[in-house]
């Protein structure tokens, strides 16, 4: 039964995908636009519901927030060769994005699979939390790609491997992890959490720096406010 909602909620971040795709002609006219609404809803998915459930299960879970955002600085500029030179830049957010996205949908499946361990009423209403903020995630990673260019194909099949952890991050939680302590659930929600931060910061928002559109910034506040809205709404 988990697994079945686990896929419902991931289908959610498609139809995400599916929006930016069908409109892809705007969107790649106004990609700057989806930029910073992704990195509004990046920071706000990190400081309104990673940090603090991450902090509540674990004390020590702001030295995991720097673990994520360091680890996300490792990967990018040592293990990827991200020195920023020539444009260089531009050509990893993709690959980055996709990784930090990659492992909030593993966590999501997590929270599905402990919601369903304490009761079923508290897994169905996980389930919906997951599925109203996957949406938009399926349009952060799906802007983002587009804005890199990537082709539409690609980034569908993207978008679905990155949809496709949140099942199998559900599947690991209910055979490895049936004793979940809090503990270890706070880490690895603080530790994306950082790397969101990460993705955001050092990725998303820079790119508002190379153009003169003075509206194109405030859909940041945009991006932030449908997760906030989202946040009210169901929990």
């Amino acid at each position: 039964m988990e697994i079945i909602y686990s896929l419902i909620a991931a289908s959610s971040a498609l139809l995400g995908t599916a929006i930016v795709l069908k409109f892809h002609k705007w969107a790649e006219k106004n990609s700057i636009l989806l930029i910073n609404f992704a990195a509004g809803v990046m920071l706000a998915i990190a400081f309104a519901h990673l940090m603090p459930e991450g902090l509540a299960a674990n004390p020590k879970g702001l030295l995991f927030v720097l673990g994520g955002f360091l680890a996300m600085f490792f990967l990018q500029f040592v293990v990827l060769f991200h020195p920023c030179h020539d444009g260089e830049c531009h050509k990893h957010m993709g690959t980055t994005s996709v990784i930090g996205l990659s492992l909030h949908s593993l966590i999501d499946g997590l929270i599905i699979a402990v919601g369903f361990e304490a009761n079923s009423g508290l897994g169905i209403l996980t389930t919906l939390a997951v599925l109203l903020h996957k949406l938009p995630d399926g349009i952060t990673i799906s802007a983002i790609l587009l804005h890199t260019g990537v082709k539409k194909n690609k980034i569908f099949r993207f978008s679905l491997a990155t949809a496709l952890f949140t099942p199998v991050g559900t599947i690991i939680g209910m055979f490895l992890f049936t004793n979940l302590t809090q503990d270890f659930l706070g880490a690895l929600l603080s530790v994306t959490a950082g790397s969101f931060i990460f993705l955001a910061a050092s990725d998303l928002i820079p790119e508002t720096h190379k153009i003169t559109n003075r509206i194109a910034p405030l859909t940041i506040f945009l991006g932030a406010a449908v997760v906030f809205l989202l946040e009210y709404f169901v929990g």
